[in-house]
């Protein structure tokens, strides 16, 4: 059995072919289109509004609490960084951009 060889120059005139088949037949292609896109639409809306019904939410049964020691945590870090904070802007940086006149 033979196999059989792909045709590249069809295959390149077929694809140069078919801007223009679709420019000829605007309207057919805005149709084509317009239809994909609802159909695309579609899919999406179905996916996030009724499949998300159909699934059940389970509530767990230890509540949520507070955490004191992250949140003192959390705090301390806050407070280094605003020290920190402040005493770069106390600071006196020399300008790079500043070159001193050349004295001879």
């Amino acid at each position: 059995m033979k196999t059989p060889k792909l045709k590249i120059k069809k295959i390149k005139y077929f694809l140069k072919k078919i801007p223009r088949v679709l420019a000829l037949n605007s309207f057919l292609t805005l149709l084509g289109l317009i239809v994909i896109a609802l159909f695309l639409s579609g899919l999406i809306f179905y996916k996030y509004t009724f499949s998300i019904s159909k699934i059940e939410i389970k509530i767990t049964e230890k509540p949520l609490q507070f955490e004191e020691k992250t949140c003192q945590n959390i705090l301390k870090t806050w407070q280094e960084r605003e020290e920190r904070f402040k005493a770069s802007s106390i600071k006196q940086y020399s300008n790079p951009f500043y070159s001193k006149p050349l004295t001879k």
